[in-house]
């Protein structure tokens, strides 16, 4: 975003699709498709296709922003950042990473496929996650794990499943299985996968009732 580039530097105001609150930073780095702020001790990736508007702003009197800390995701000296790269880069980290609304996954990032991202969440452990859906990348600083726990604690417990090249491909790996939908927001979104076809899910749900749901707005997948 070349417009983006020029202000590197300046702090900006940004709003970022499904966040009720505008979001305020520094801004270090600027790609075709990916920004990067630096905010109360964390640096933000950004998706550009989930910026509505930005602004500058002026620096705030008390700048929070003024020490940088350590990048976890640290670039090579001229290499230009991209999305994709990011999640590649961030395979590993512990961070956190925004959905929507409440949607929020702390934990690390173990695989990225070709439309999705496989994410080890130290709540829901797997969880399947479609690029388009990732609107918020932040790394927690190399000292600071989710929760204070102990790395050890966090290790991936492997699902059985191996890891088709994209989403819905996965999805039909779950046919027969009981699986959730969206961290279980509703109760329609918590059932047996009964088919997967076309880009809709078929699930049938604990009262034997079946609801079909549009591949492309499902935000995230696990298995209980």
């Amino acid at each position: 975003m070349p417009m983006l580039t020029s202000r590197i530097g300046q702090h900006i105001e940004l709003t970022i699709s499904g966040r009720p609150q505008l979001d305020t930073g520094l801004l270090i780095d600027a790609g075709d498709d990916i920004v990067v702020i630096f905010r109360q001790e964390r640096y933000y990736y950004i998706p550009t296709k989930h910026i509505h508007h930005f602004r500058v702003i002026p620096s705030p009197e008390k700048d929070n922003e003024g020490t940088l800390y350590e990048n976890p995701l640290e670039w090579a000296a001229g290499e230009s950042i991209s999305f994709r790269k990011t999640l590649f880069n961030a395979r590993g980290v512990f961070m956190e990473v925004f959905l929507t609304g409440v949607h929020t996954l702390s934990g690390y990032l173990t695989s990225v496929m070709n439309d999705y991202l496989v994410f080890y969440s130290t709540v829901f452990h797997t969880v399947y996650v479609p690029l388009d859906h990732v609107k918020l990348i932040m790394p927690y600083p190399a000292n600071k794990p989710p929760f204070s726990l102990e790395n050890e604690r966090l290790n991936v417990k492997p699902t059985g499943l191996t890891l088709a090249r994209t989403f819905e491909q996965q999805l039909k790996k779950m046919e027969g299985s009981l699986a959730v939908l969206d961290h279980g927001e509703a109760p329609d979104k918590f059932g047996i996968v009964q088919s997967v076809d076309r880009g809709l899910l078929y699930l049938v749900l604990a009262d034997g009732e079946s609801v079909i749901w549009n591949i492309q707005h499902i935000k995230s997948v696990h298995l209980p």
